[in-house]
């Protein structure tokens, strides 16, 4: 029997080695389609990890680490001679496994469901928060190990103190999150209340959530962002970057938490594409930075008051109409 038993764990383990490996791979090919989309007002590599870390079983995370590790050691390795080693070493840590700090407490603490299966949204939040102030220290650290590299020793934008510039990579890193997080939990939990109904194309189509979001959503940002883009009136452009979040406000009262979490993530995703083409190179400018607050706000305040709206109803009418 001992023999039987040592003989099936010898052919478990190649299985559980496989498992990691391609848990590893595909974050790593996620990760880097997320980072090479990112920039730092808009970390959308946030998201991504924050949503792994959620949802994947502990025994995975050492994964992660690995998928996230080797993307990071070529790009330290490639630009070592230029930004120095200690900015190597310090860009070549994953951040998942800093972000696990934070994460391994919650995740002991609270369950992502409640005891009526319900995501708790606050958890998701405090996470969200906690792993954006790690993410922008490490990031204050890295920055500050290229910089005393440099010839003069200073940071690109003299006007900007380390609290301006933390501000913004917490800010970055928490939309980041919100843009991402919230949408796959959200669809994750309108396809478990599809209770054994098939996904199809035609079912995706008559959804309410859908036919709001291809309707009314994408015009009026799409139309707001154009604005925001090409007009050269700054008092224009920052209603318009404000002008974003009513959007977020009408799909959370139309379709409670589900509706927030696809508004702010397209909502957010706007506001990256004005920040970069409106005001490249400043990442702590001051009206990108009182949008960028005003959004997560916006995007948070609506997550927490609308998670009681009727899920389960909405889910069930996105199956049936």
């Amino acid at each position: 029997m001992n023999g039987v038993a040592r003989g099936q764990r010898m052919d478990h383990t190649p299985w559980q080695w496989g498992q990691h490996l391609a848990v590893a791979a595909a974050y790593g090919a996620c990760y880097e389609i997320a980072r090479y989309l990112s920039f730092p007002q808009w970390m959308l590599t946030a998201g991504l990890r924050l949503a792994a870390l959620l949802l994947l079983p502990r025994r995975y995370w050492p994964a992660l680490a690995l998928g996230e590790f080797l993307p990071l050691l070529e790009s330290s390795a490639a630009n070592a001679p230029d930004l120095g080693i200690g900015w190597a070493i310090s860009a070549s840590v994953p951040m998942v496994v800093l972000w696990m700090a934070i994460m391994t407490p919650l995740r002991a603490r609270w369950s992502l469901y409640d005891s009526r299966g319900d995501v708790r949204i606050p958890m998701v939040l405090v996470a969200a928060l906690g792993v954006s102030v790690v993410t922008a220290i490490a990031t204050l650290l890295t920055a500050e190990a290229a910089i005393l590299n440099g010839p003069d020793g200073s940071w690109p934008d003299p006007n900007t103190g380390p609290l301006g510039y933390f501000m913004a990579y917490t800010l970055g890193a928490y939309l980041g999150a919100l843009t991402l997080t919230p949408m796959v939990l959200a669809l994750r939990e309108r396809f478990r209340h599809l209770r054994g109904v098939p996904l199809n194309l035609q079912l995706i189509a008559r959804s309410p959530l859908f036919l709001d979001t291809v309707r009314w959503l994408l015009p009026m940002l799409a139309a707001t962002t154009w604005v925001a883009i090409n007009t050269h009136d700054e008092t224009l452009r920052q209603a318009a970057r404000l002008a974003l979040v009513l959007p977020v406000l009408g799909m959370a009262w139309r379709h409670g938490w589900h509706g927030t979490a696809i508004g702010g993530m397209v909502a957010s995703m706007a506001l990256a594409i004005v920040a970069s083409i409106a005001s490249p190179g400043l990442l702590a400018e001051p009206g990108t930075i009182r949008v960028e607050a005003i959004m997560a706000l916006a995007i948070s305040g609506t997550l927490l008051v609308r998670v009681r709206a009727p899920v389960a109803r909405t889910a069930h009418q996105a199956s049936r109409t």
